[in-house]
């Protein structure tokens, strides 16, 4: 059974609650990730949630979210996860948004997370879980934030909030700075 750490508002560890039921309209605070993934090309990988997904299904959004298990590191819940939902071995995992928080409601689900922001790079093509993927394209960063910078609800909202911070770090994201690990809520570890 996969699950979510549960955080106080300080970023420390409460508690678990099983991932299935946890997405609800007064859903707590929990840990997550999300891993915006680039091809050697420097093309950034958008994926379509599935629309069997109970959290905005056949939204837009990053590469790939998710939730780090209990004891499990940042970088192995994105590696995890990548492989899990998108077939990919990551070449590189490095952390550039440590603190990013968001809260957003759809349809009477709300995700509240503490969700660190991951760059990441793979080499094959992706194979897509159904059940996780509806759809990708690799596509230019420009190209995609001319989108999803205009506030179009095609994405996801904590993709349209991560966009925003993400243009801060620079242009090119091979050149994104690494974030402080330190900045990081105490319940994750790198």
């Amino acid at each position: 059974m996969e699950h979510v750490v549960l955080l106080d508002e300080s970023g420390r560890a409460r508690g678990r609650h099983d991932k299935r039921t946890v997405h609800t309209a007064d859903t707590p605070l929990h840990l997550a990730f999300s891993c915006y993934v680039f091809d050697s090309a420097g093309r950034f990988l958008l994926t379509q949630r599935a629309a069997g997904k109970q959290t905005w299904p056949g939204i837009w959004t990053n590469s790939v979210c998710g939730h780090p298990q209990e004891g499990e590191s940042m970088r192995a819940a994105v590696a995890r996860r990548a492989e899990f939902e998108l077939g990919l071995a990551l070449d590189e995992i490095r952390l550039v948004l440590p603190g990013f928080r968001y809260r957003a409601e759809l349809d009477g689900v709300v995700e509240n997370e503490m969700c660190p922001v991951f760059y990441a790079t793979a080499s094959v093509p992706p194979r897509l879980n159904p059940a996780e993927v509806g759809a990708v394209r690799w596509v230019p960063w420009d190209g995609f934030l001319s989108g999803v910078l205009a506030d179009d609800p095609a994405y996801s909202p904590w993709c349209r909030l991560q966009a925003v911070a993400l243009t801060a770090l620079g242009p090119a994201p091979r050149d994104w700075p690494a974030g402080d690990a330190a900045a990081l809520p105490p319940a994750a570890g790198l």
